[in-house]
């Protein structure tokens, strides 16, 4: 067997698509069984409460209090609104399709980088963005008019706080670590989401042991997991293979979703999908020297890359 093929940081790419791309379907095992409320705030617990623990191994440093405001931007936007948001969505939409729509996030990080950072809108960057949003068009009408649903816009919605969220920590990411970023957003999601507490002590009360074993699942690996492996793989590779190994999600998504679930997505999704796939690859484009200049300077740390399709799933 190649050894390169074996290495911790490959293996610890993979695993993170892995994640990322199992949590779709675990999602759909929790609502079922926790709804929306519990699931949410669980999974965010489970994760903040997990990072909590590794955070003095890890190095994890407090945040300076300047830095608070966008820490609880991140928090309640990538954590809080994009865990209520997708969880309603996957009550109605299928997990694979979900990530189908999830995927096009980068397309609205870039979008307000652009408007807000001052970050060039170049012609691959609009064009990957009219691209992207078409096959997102195509992916919520696959089955016609007839097939389109409230919940389709509601994945969309935590597709743009999941865009806002990578928007917010990019001036955070100047200062701290990836993993440092995401503890930091976990724990301000959880606390934001303490509203949510009493529901879900009722709820668990209740709750099937699959729907339960789902919300920890979802909390200990694809999110808490997912952010550590992710942040080591990201210091150690060049950016663009971390960049490209995220376009798997989608495909590993719906790989999982007929396997745990039966799901079988429409062809016309996968279509959609494959386009938006190929829009935001089109944002990324770099050319070779800015390309090498942005990947020397966020390798040292293990800093998610702008396309980077939240931990979570």
């Amino acid at each position: 067997m190649n050894p390169h093929l074996t290495s911790p940081r490959l293996l610890a790419l993979a695993g993170t698509v892995v994640l990322w791309a199992s949590a779709f379907p675990a999602i759909r095992v929790g609502v079922d069984g926790l709804g929306l409320a519990a699931l949410s705030f669980l999974r965010l617990a489970v994760a903040a409460l997990a990072l909590l623990v590794i955070a003095p191994f890890a190095g994890v440093r407090l945040p300076r209090k300047r830095d608070l405001p966008l820490i609880c931007l991140c928090g309640l936007s990538g954590m809080t609104a994009y865990q209520i948001l997708l969880n309603w969505g996957e009550i109605h939409v299928e997990a694979g399709t979900a990530s189908l729509l999830i995927a096009i996030a980068p397309v609205f990080s870039v979008l307000l980088a652009g408007v807000f950072l001052s970050e060039p809108l170049t012609r691959n960057v609009v064009a990957g963005s009219v691209i992207a949003l078409a096959g997102t068009a195509v992916v919520t009408l696959a089955e016609g008019f007839a097939g389109f649903s409230l919940a389709s816009l509601v994945v969309l919605a935590a597709a743009v706080v999941q865009g806002v969220y990578h928007f917010a920590s990019k001036p955070l990411l100047r200062h701290y670590s990836g993993l440092e970023v995401a503890s930091y957003a976990m724990v301000a999601g959880t606390v934001f989401a303490l509203p949510l507490m009493p529901m879900t002590v009722t709820a668990v009360t209740d709750a099937p042991a699959g729907a339960l074993g789902a919300a920890v699942f979802l909390g200990l690996l694809p999110s808490a997991l997912g952010f550590v492996i992710w942040g080591y793989a990201v210091a150690r590779l060049p950016m663009a293979a971390s960049t490209a190994a995220l376009y798997l999600v989608p495909p590993v998504a719906l790989l999982v979703s007929f396997v745990w679930l039966g799901e079988t997505p429409h062809p016309l999704e996968l279509l959609g999908g494959a386009v938006s796939v190929a829009g935001v690859v089109l944002i990324n484009r770099r050319k070779p020297a800015a390309a090498g200049t942005e990947t020397d300077v966020a390798a040292p740390e293990p800093v998610a890359p702008r396309t980077a399709a939240r931990p979570s799933a």
